[in-house]
């Protein structure tokens, strides 16, 4: 079974004539051209459109669609990794729109807003005792403090830079290019620089955190899936970590 270029452009979203660049460029080829001068698309075509549109959705210019798609050509596990960002996205949304929804309804009513319900995602004492177990109470203790000296508005700002990190980590991965690369390793200064910011944080005070500590993280990232979800699961989280080990053996002590 295959489907005419404009079944595919009305199924899909888009218009015959961003089918027919694709062509153009070797991003897309139809399976095959009819006597009429019309291009069709079949199942694998269907399949490898839907991974170019996800990897557009990622902020990816054309360029680098073809290069992953080169790089990955078995589709389903492609697919699959695609499929954890997705799922983490959408639990990221719907506490996200809970939260929106609770403060619209107390806006209206009158009520009291309650801060931990507009700012749900973030609960900073939810990994009290492996903190502590791991880098000792103190070193919770002045995180801990750091936190709650925050105004709500610091906090939604703090949270947002987190998700941001973590939604540049997934695309990454998602991307192909390797731990090593120069735009992986720029990620792993940001998610350094993130870190170094929290007080309690092995290295806070000094600009940067202690490289056993990075790649204690991104050890913890890939073992504990509470972590990789953050990163889209665990072969997002596994690029992460090994980006860390390569960023901590070139810049931190």
């Amino acid at each position: 079974m295959d489907w005419s270029i404009q079944d595919i452009a009305r199924i899909a979203g888009t218009t015959s004539r961003t089918l027919r660049h694709y062509d153009a460029i070797g991003l897309l080829k139809p399976s095959r051209v009819g006597g009429n001068g019309y291009r069709y698309y079949d199942r694998d075509s269907l399949v490898r459109l839907q991974r170019i549109l996800l990897l557009r959705e990622l902020g990816l210019g054309l360029d680098a669609v073809g290069r992953v798609l080169d790089d990955r050509t078995d589709a389903v596990p492609a697919l699959r990794d695609h499929l954890q960002w997705l799922r983490a996205e959408r639990q990221r949304l719907a506490r996200q729109i809970a939260s929106v929804e609770s403060t619209i309804h107390a806006v209206e009513e009158g009520e009291e807003l309650v801060a931990e319900q507009m700012f749900d995602g973030f609960d900073h004492t939810q990994y009290k005792e492996e903190v502590e177990q791991r880098w000792g109470k103190d070193a919770y203790a002045a995180s801990d403090r750091w936190w709650r000296s925050k105004t709500p508005e610091e906090r939604a700002e703090w949270q947002a830079r987190q998700e941001r990190l973590a939604a540049d980590w997934q695309a990454a991965a998602a991307s192909g290019v390797a731990p090593d690369s120069a735009e992986a390793q720029a990620l792993a200064k940001r998610h350094a620089d993130w870190l170094a910011d929290i007080p309690g944080t092995p290295g806070y005070g000094t600009g940067a955190p202690l490289a056993a500590y990075l790649t204690g993280l991104g050890d913890m990232y890939v073992a504990d899936e509470r972590f990789a979800a953050n990163y889209g699961g665990a072969s997002g989280a596994a690029f992460v970590r090994d980006a860390l080990r390569t960023y901590a053996a070139a810049h931190l002590a």
